[in-house]
């Protein structure tokens, strides 16, 4: 049995080290030629944590994360509402009873070296995936640099790889008008390690505390009206009466919406924003990511101790009503 992996992403390494650990040949294929780099998702949330506590990856993030107990909402200077996380006694919530906030790029150097330590082979890079094909008993991946062939494929490339496949490329996508423009910086408030969502007539303002002394802040922008450091310099201002002098440079995001109308067609399964896109925003898509990966694992692991092929189909189908 082999397994491919499109995708050497959070979501895809998580799963090739997840395979290793249980002892499923597998090969991941990625077009980038280097990780990508940049700001992005940094919040880890508990029922993640939990789907990745077996593969050591959680203990990792532990050890360099800060541990986000509390939330807040306020309207100008006063809190409207206060939600303590560790609060909560069901559930994940139960053994991580906060939001582990990191930058991604750490996030996916402790899911590299997890997957390492468990014997996951590095990803074959600058590979581009033209298309995907079930053959019945067996699937057939082409490449720009020659066909590979795999027992079962595992699209976890994200919205860029919707083209390769027909399982994921009818699917539907609405993009939002809504824009938004971020940071991170040098953290000036007295907040300490709680999230804030500063609401306001201009629009939301979301701060998020980050190790290392530093702060994200990402608010609701309307495109076009300035360049993006300005417009958060007086979000920051004007929705939390800070000066928001730290900001020098940030970036901007849009908001969009796909639904696969599968999430499994035969031998071939699509999980993370190759299957669905929500909002980037609080980490939604990487964290439903990273529990697509770790729902696939429970039921290829289950299927393993019942002595089935973790390519057989009635196996796959249990993870698409998981």
């Amino acid at each position: 049995m082999r397994v491919v992996i499109i995708g050497a992403g959070p979501v895809g390494m998580l799963l090739g080290g997840e395979l290793a650990r249980l002892g499923v040949e597998h090969i991941t294929l990625e077009a980038r030629e280097a990780p990508g780099a940049g700001s992005r998702a940094i919040g880890i949330h508990s029922a993640a944590l939990t789907a990745m506590s077996a593969s050591g990856v959680t203990d990792r993030i532990l050890s360099a994360c800060l541990q986000v107990r509390e939330g807040q909402a306020r309207v100008g200077a006063a809190t409207v509402t206060t939600i303590r996380f560790d609060a909560v006694r069901a559930g994940s919530l139960a053994s991580f009873p906060f939001v582990a906030t990191l930058p991604q790029a750490a996030t996916e150097s402790a899911i590299t070296a997890a997957a390492a330590s468990n014997g996951a082979p590095a990803p074959e890079r600058g590979v581009q995936v033209l298309d995907v094909i079930d053959e019945g008993a067996t699937c057939r991946v082409i490449t720009d640099s020659g066909d590979v062939h795999g027992d079962a494929v595992v699209i976890a490339a994200g919205s860029r790889s919707r083209h390769i496949s027909s399982l994921i490329r009818d699917g539907r996508r609405r993009a939002y008008p809504d824009r938004y423009v971020m940071a991170d910086v040098p953290d000036d408030t007295d907040d300490g390690p709680r999230a804030i969502v500063h609401l306001h007539p201009d629009g939301v303002l979301e701060s998020f505390p980050l190790p290392g002394g530093l702060r994200r802040y990402v608010a609701w922008h309307r495109a076009g009206s300035t360049n993006d450091a300005t417009a958060l310099r007086d979000a920051v201002s004007r929705r939390a009466g800070s000066s928001g002098d730290t900001i020098t440079t940030a970036s901007n995001f849009g908001v969009g919406r796909f639904v696969a109308r599968r999430m499994l067609r035969g031998r071939v399964l699509a999980i993370g924003d190759a299957a669905h896109e929500v909002s980037p925003i609080g980490g939604q898509g990487l964290n439903l990511g990273l529990r697509d990966a770790g729902a696939l694992v429970e039921v290829i692991a289950e299927g393993k101790r019942r002595g089935l092929d973790p390519g057989d189909a009635e196996l796959l189908k249990r993870y698409e009503s998981w």
